[in-house]
């Protein structure tokens, strides 16, 4: 299976242009799966919720949703693309999933970071698997790479490979998702912005250096830092559909929820330790 990342600068505010941008990007790939940067269509430093919601779409009849449908069909493809969803009275950093056939699915971002607290709900549900022939993908959004359970949950479920849209301004995420793939031993495509963003008083510089890393924690294909590319790799699934370490050992297989107590409330302790 193909699977990659489309890494470039978004521009404040400018929706059109930025779908526009990502659409030549992807129509130059030949891929199964790919995920774009979180909130990819509006870029990132809000100055204020009216902003953020001014600059929101509701998923799927929304500009962006609809656009990346088309982008799917026509290059046939899975995409993950983040963007601010507007839900009424609440306004969530999301990321939505489509396939060639429409739309999949929508992630609502769990773990808020910094200012986003000030914008954004945090997510309301669980993360989604997703099928893509005989395997399964899930999303999660930037700082929630940061939260261990969030990778394990997804695993848990099924997932093959974890689509990660992001935004990162930290030093330590590329390398600590070599230890989430290989503890859960899953594929993980993390799709990162780049540039920097000077909105009054504040300003942000992105990380770029978006990658695909394997379940034994290989880097397999890494972009720059500053540069804007799609990045595909050839991936055989099957790796993550094996979770031994050797001929005693089963990652799942091996687990002792029954002393995991901390870690579950009443609501899905049962779901755990079966």
């Amino acid at each position: 299976m193909k699977v990659g990342f489309v890494q470039f600068e978004p521009s404040f505010g400018s929706v059109d242009k930025n779908i526009e941008k990502a659409e030549k990007l992807i129509d130059s790939a030949d891929a199964n799966l790919l995920v774009l940067p979180e909130l990819f269509n509006t870029g990132y430093v809000f100055t204020s919720k009216e902003e953020a919601m001014a600059l929101s779409e509701e998923i799927p009849v929304g500009k962006t949703t609809q656009a990346l449908m088309r982008i799917a069909k026509n290059n046939h493809v899975f995409l993950v693309a983040g963007l601010a969803e507007n839900n009424g009275d609440k306004l969530f950093n999301s990321a939505v999933i489509v396939s060639p056939k429409g739309y999949l699915g929508t992630y609502r971002k769990i773990h808020l970071f910094f200012e986003e607290k000030l914008w954004f709900d945090p997510g309301d549900a669980e993360a989604a698997v997703y099928d893509i022939g005989q395997y399964k993908f899930g999303a999660m959004i930037c700082f929630d790479w940061f939260f261990p359970e969030t990778m394990r949950v997804l695993s848990l479920k099924g997932a093959h490979i974890v689509c990660h849209s992001a935004n990162l301004v930290l030093p330590f995420c590329q390398d600590a998702m070599k230890t989430r793939c290989l503890e859960n031993r899953v594929f993980a495509v993390t799709a990162n912005r780049t540039g920097a963003e000077t909105r009054g008083e504040k300003f942000l510089q992105f990380t770029g250096k978006s990658q695909v890393i394997s379940p034994n924690a290989e880097i397999l294909c890494r972009a720059g830092s500053d540069t804007e590319e799609v990045k595909i790799v050839d991936i055989d699934m099957e790796m993550a559909a094996n979770k031994r370490l050797n001929e005693y050992n089963d990652l799942f297989a091996d687990r002792r929820p029954e002393f995991y107590g901390q870690l579950l409330n009443k609501k899905n302790k049962e779901a755990f330790q079966k």
